[in-house]
């Protein structure tokens, strides 16, 4: 019997931490020492953890891994020989009525590596497949959805719990490793590319009552306020935490811009590097194109995101932003992130 669990977590609209949450109530009602500790309120570095402690680190995935706040946490973990179980919450779908598991990708795998390196034993990867909280990609889930979802999930970690709390090892994610393996190119694009074009989508609309809870609420710290507005910087998670906590529901994803910039951004850096690799020297390598091309595109994606941020003061260029917003639709139904069962940290 496990005498000693600490519970790392991380989470955005309420999915991780209500699992970690579970895992708790389980140890507790089982007379186990468990410590619950937020991921994104650690300011300080782990100096070492109890030798005679199992350790839980409960995150979503974010593009098929765990998110960078994440992995920079555990790459900054000290060395230790604990045992350690890896969980991840994916994005969980049902359609009529079959459960749609999510993907996880190199979530695991990852993680694992930097953990055996440092001296750690990986004794389970399990996946929970909660209600997807990405309504930049789709629609929000209605709440029968995310009840029964949440029903069956609750259910899955109790018994979950028995098993790692009695010692016993349990490696449910591995059922997936072929999907895994092939999703993990996209895994590395997401990191390397996407996370920062999904980071600029954001943005405040006029019902933004300048409450800052926005800022406040950030478990990434990405939020901060320029011309007097709230203004996403590249650390964002894309987490959903900020749309699903906003009271005036002002948040949107900027649906249209980052459509209209990818297609004026293909032309604009292919022109670019026309001219560059006529006048100036040719890029054999591909790949190293592919590195140049993408830095390109990123460092445009911050410049077009502030001069929208700043023309975005005068109505006529802020209701074009709104209204090429999938999210201002009642049909997309954002508000229903307010169906998850956070839970406060």
């Amino acid at each position: 019997m496990i005498n000693n669990v600490i519970i790392y977590y991380f989470s955005g609209t309420g999915n991780s931490k209500n699992v970690a949450s579970w895992l708790h109530e389980s140890a507790t009602q089982m007379g186990i020492n468990c410590q619950l500790l937020n991921i994104a309120a650690m300011e300080r570095r782990i100096e070492n953890n109890p030798a005679n402690a199992l350790i839980i680190i409960v995150s979503p995935v974010h593009g098929f891994n765990y998110p960078p706040l994440v992995l920079n946490f555990i790459a900054r973990f000290p060395k230790g020989h604990n045992r350690v179980f890896l969980m991840c919450t994916r994005a969980g779908m049902l359609i009529g009525k079959y459960n749609l598991p999510g993907l996880s990708g190199m979530t695991f795998y990852l993680s694992s590596l930097i953990l055996t390196l440092k001296g750690y034993k990986i004794s389970g990867m399990i996946p929970v497949d909660l209600p997807s909280n990405w309504v930049s990609i789709h629609p929000g889930l209605n709440r029968p959805t995310v009840d029964y979802l949440y029903r069956r999930n609750h259910k899955k970690i109790i018994a979950i719990a028995q098993s790692i709390f009695s010692g016993k090892g349990v490696w449910t994610g591995l059922r997936d490793i072929i999907q895994d393996v092939l999703v993990m190119p996209v895994s590395l694009g997401y990191y390397f590319i996407g996370r920062f074009l999904f980071s600029k989508s954001f943005y405040a609309s006029r019902e933004c009552n300048d409450c800052d809870l926005c800022l406040q609420a950030c478990p990434a710290k990405a939020i901060i306020k320029i011309d007097n507005r709230p203004f996403w910087t590249f650390r964002c998670e894309s987490c959903m935490k900020c749309i699903a906590n906003c009271p005036k529901k002002a948040i949107e994803t900027a649906h249209g811009f980052i459509i209209g910039y990818l297609f004026l951004a293909s032309m604009l850096t292919g022109l670019m590097f026309y001219y560059f690799e006529r006048y100036v020297f040719q890029i054999e390598s591909g790949f190293l194109k592919w590195i140049a091309d993408s830095a390109l595109t990123i460092l445009l994606l911050g410049i077009a995101y502030r001069i929208i941020h700043y023309l975005m003061r005068f109505s006529f260029i802020e209701r074009i932003m709104v209204f090429t917003s999938l999210t201002r639709f009642k049909f997309w139904g954002k508000e229903r992130l307010r169906f998850f069962k956070v839970t406060s940290d």
